[in-house]
């Protein structure tokens, strides 16, 4: 940061309320901001925090036609959840309110209304999808169909999941309606656009000149928009959800969401601070910084600044748009409709008191230059690992060694030696990165900072060995315990911005009753300070813990094959004739085992009714327990040629399904028949 501010004004990315949030919003979005908002504050610089609900856009409504109910239900439930799920992880926002709100619906339309009366707009008419059965033109997630570059069969009007193109609904293979599942036509219809190419010009100097500093692929992805020549882009939709066209002739028109969406970072400001919001948005001493996932990129960059550029009145463009990449699930994408995340509410239930776990574990694996990922086995090593063996270990090690040498009374500090020195001179280090890491958005080298103090703690314990001094040179343990005090004194203030649960806690052991950054690596801790009992910052995670949460994730990757399950090609025609040389028939278990050796085998014992068992086996241990089996009736090929498998003859192949998520089923009679019986 070059430039010296007076203020900082953070915004965070307005989710949609058609869902709950999960860890990809978090490591993406809000634990970045909140881990910014909560450092300034420690270095008392004034900060505000800015969050909100994005209620409006198709997604939406279409969640509400589903269940038969309004869109104002589906945003009021989904708001007040996720407005509740931020405040349970910690998310420090000044404001948290909503685009459905008065104050955003007229400050959003007198947004508009002065874009339009100094004609900043063009108005044009074009072709566009219309369901003629549901009586509306279709706005882009209305429209389903094939995608023209990666062929998904469900792409959306917007953009394609599948391959993450951005498309229009015209674009699409065989589009339909996702209203009525017919097949829409072109009709015309007027709305307003945004000449993004009058801005062109001022937009690439601002970037491309004046923010070589910006994130490498916040820069590359505004470079390359700039470069293919920026297009006018419609900021009005046909709807009737969302905040009405303000102007004569635009009846069941609305605001674009896109359009409409970061005005609510300014309607927010007002709704804050209604007497002096201008100072937040207007005044050039303030540093605006917008926090968003790459996908949202180019309305942050391109789309919003054309907006306030159109709109002047001393609006301050962005100085910083630290984006990030995608969090993935078990090397999979996250995905909403698949109910492939980890929701926050859900976490907040399963993992009581563990707030500061995920917000450690989402930024020790932020996604910030790359899409990384989160498995359940990385996030119980994190904890178990790091934040118990090393941290808490460090921590309580400390508060009872105080406790035991001197009646929980911080001592006083003697003569230092070089290596006690050396903590202190490792501290100043510490924070100099730290604080240059933080400065420049990069969270997940600056918790390797915060965690060094923890790490040089632990070493200078091991390296004084104060249990060993005692009896020998108390006063030398002083010193020692003086200065472990000290560490954790600094731990306390230099963890406050990724884990506030902990260091809250353990600024109350220590007495500390304000945290400030200026005094991360210094001797804040006074001679004869009382400090509490030893307490455990964090707890071990077990197996079984993380074993089902794996397993609720196995049980949802079963349901969506399941759900998706399409048969495959019919495999080429038979006559009758061919059909009647494949001899099946029905046969009883007599008995039933596994075969050495093998996880996948069985080895069965079938009555056919010849009155000689016949032996066959079969690939579906995975499936089966041996003892399930027996008595159960089958349907087995009878004329297949004999195989040696595993060393051991089989006479036959039984009949199973293979279900869409993997699991096999045997082929079984509904009523008691004969063993021997044909099929035909």
């Amino acid at each position: 940061m070059s430039k010296e501010y007076k203020r900082t004004l953070i915004t965070t990315a307005l989710p949609y309320t058609n869902g709950p949030v999960h860890i990809g919003h978090l490591a993406g979005v809000y634990v970045p901001a909140d881990i910014y908002a909560r450092y300034l504050r420690l270095a008392g610089r004034p900060v505000t925090l800015i969050g909100g609900s994005d209620e409006h856009g198709v997604p939406i409504t279409l969640k509400a036609r589903a269940e038969g109910v309004s869109p104002q239900d589906i945003v009021d439930r989904y708001h007040s959840l996720i407005k509740k799920s931020f405040e349970g992880l910690g998310i420090s926002f000044d404001i948290y309110s909503r685009t459905t709100s008065d104050i955003h619906s007229a400050t959003a339309s007198e947004f508009f209304r002065r874009l339009y009366d100094n004609d900043r707009f063009i108005e044009k008419e074009s072709m566009q999808l219309y369901d003629a059965e549901a009586g509306q033109f279709l706005a882009d997630r209305y429209v389903t169909g094939e995608c023209p570059h990666c062929h998904n069969p469900k792409a959306y009007g917007d953009q394609c999941e599948a391959c993450g193109t951005s498309l229009a609904a015209t674009d699409l293979i065989d589009p339909h309606s996702a209203i009525t599942g017919s097949v829409p036509e072109l009709r015309p219809t007027r709305h307003w656009y945004l000449p993004l190419d009058r801005w062109e010009p001022a937009l690439r100097e601002w970037i491309l000149e004046g923010h070589k500093e910006w994130k490498s692929n916040v820069y590359g992805q505004c470079k390359s928009w700039l470069d293919m020549g920026l297009q006018p882009r419609a900021v009005s939709r046909d709807l009737s959800w969302g905040v009405p066209v303000p102007v004569e002739g635009a009846e069941g028109k609305v605001l674009y969401v896109w359009f409409d969406a970061p005005i609510g970072y300014i309607s927010n400001t007002k709704e804050l601070m209604p007497d002096s919001w201008e100072t937040w948005w207007k005044d050039p001493e303030t540093r605006i910084i917008n926090f968003i996932g790459k996908d949202n990129i180019v309305f942050h960059c391109i789309v919003f600044p054309a907006m306030l550029m159109a709109y002047g009145d001393g609006f301050q463009l962005p100085d910083n748009v630290p984006a990030n990449e995608f969090l993935n699930l078990e090397g999979d994408k996250i995905s909403t409709s698949r109910n492939w995340a980890v929701w926050l509410h859900e976490y907040l239930e399963d993992f009581p008191g563990k707030q500061d776990v995920l917000r450690y574990v989402l930024t020790a694996n932020a996604p910030e230059t790359k899409d990384n990922d989160f498995t359940w086995r990385d996030f119980q090593a994190r904890n178990n690992n790091e934040l118990v063996a090393i941290l808490g270990n460090f921590v309580n090690r400390v508060i009872v060694l105080t406790h035991k040498y001197f009646d929980g009374v911080v001592p006083a500090s003697g003569q230092l030696e070089p290596v006690d020195e050396a903590a202190f001179t490792d501290m100043e280090a510490f924070k100099a990165s730290l604080t240059d890491n933080l400065e420049n958005f990069h969270f997940r080298e600056a918790l390797k900072d915060a965690m060094g103090f923890a790490r040089m703690g632990n070493k200078y314990l091991q390296d004084t060995e104060p249990w060993k001094v005692w009896k020998e040179n108390p006063g030398r343990v002083a010193t020692v315990i003086n200065t472990c005090l000290q560490i954790c004194a600094s731990i306390a203030v230099a963890m406050e911005p990724f884990m506030p649960f902990m260091s809250s806690k353990l600024a109350g052991i220590l007495g500390l009753s304000e945290l400030k950054w200026d005094e991360v690596g210094t001797r804040p801790l006074q001679e004869g300070t009382k400090i509490g009992q030893p307490e455990l910052l964090f707890e071990k995670i077990s197996d079984e813990t993380i074993q089902a949460q794996t397993d609720r994730l196995e049980n949802i990757k079963k349901e969506n094959a399941i759900r998706n399950f399409k048969p495959g090609e019919v495999k080429p025609e038979i006559t009758i004739e061919q059909f009647g040389q494949i001899d099946l028939r029905v046969g009883t278990v007599l008995t039933c085992e596994r075969v050495k050796k093998s996880d996948k085998l069985l080895k069965f014992s079938i009555d056919d009714g010849t009155g000689t068992p016949r032996t066959i086996v079969s690939g579906i241990a995975r499936q089966y327990a041996p003892e399930e089996l027996v008595g159960r009736q089958i349907v087995f090929v009878a004329n297949l040629a004999p195989a040696k498998i595993r060393g051991v003859e089989s006479q036959g192949m039984i009949l199973s399904a293979l279900n869409a998520d993997g699991s096999l089923a045997v082929v079984a009679p509904t009523a008691q028949i004969s063993p021997g019986a044909s099929v035909s």
